[in-house]
C-alpha cells in the first residue's frame, strides 16, 4: 500500500509540475531572426517584440512582431507550442510547432506554419544558457491562396 501511495504522489507531482517560463528565449535578445522564403532563397527577417507564456497552457507562448521581405513590412501575431523536450545533461532540445498570422494587407501577407527546434547548452557553474540555437522550418501561404513558399528562419 505504501508503494502505491508513493507512486501516486510521484505521478501527481509530474502532472502538476509547471513548465518554466522561457518567453524571453523567443525574443532572441532583441535581434531579428533571419532566413529564406521561397525557392529562390529570398531573404526574410522576423522580429519578435512580445512573448508571453499562456497562463492556461504553460507549453504555449503567444508572440507578436513583424516580418520584413524586400520592402514589405508586415505585423504578425501567433503562438509557439512545445511538443517535446529532451535533456541530455549539458545540452537540451525543445521541439514544437508554430503558427504566425500576418496582418491582412493584400497579396503579400499570409500565415507561417511549421515546426521549430530550440537547442541550448546549460552552464552549471553560472546557471545560465551559454549557447542557444532556434530553427523555424515550415511554410508560408498567402491569404488569397495564390502564393505558397517554404521557409527556414534562424536566430543569430
Amino acid at each position: 500500500m505504501k508503494k502505491l501511495l508513493l507512486l501516486f504522489i510521484f505521478i501527481s507531482g509530474f502532472i502538476t509540475a509547471q513548465m518554466p517560463d522561457i518567453s524571453q528565449v523567443w525574443l532572441n535578445n532583441s535581434k531579428a531572426y533571419t532566413g529564406t522564403i521561397g525557392g529562390k532563397g529570398q531573404e526574410i527577417r522576423l522580429k519578435i517584440n512580445i512573448s508571453e507564456q499562456n497562463k492556461k497552457n504553460d507549453q504555449e507562448y503567444f508572440v507578436s512582431g513583424y516580418t520584413l521581405v524586400d520592402q514589405n513590412y508586415t505585423k504578425f501575431e501567433g503562438k509557439l507550442a512545445i511538443t517535446k523536450y529532451r535533456d541530455a545533461g549539458k545540452k537540451g532540445t525543445v521541439y514544437g510547432e508554430y503558427e504566425l498570422a500576418e496582418e491582412s494587407k493584400g497579396k503579400h501577407s499570409g500565415i507561417f506554419k511549421g515546426k521549430f527546434i530550440y537547442t541550448f547548452r546549460w552552464n552549471r557553474e553560472t546557471q545560465k544558457v551559454d549557447a542557444q540555437y532556434i530553427d523555424l522550418i515550415g511554410d508560408w501561404k498567402s491569404y488569397d491562396g495564390t502564393l505558397d513558399f517554404k521557409t527556414r528562419i534562424k536566430n543569430q
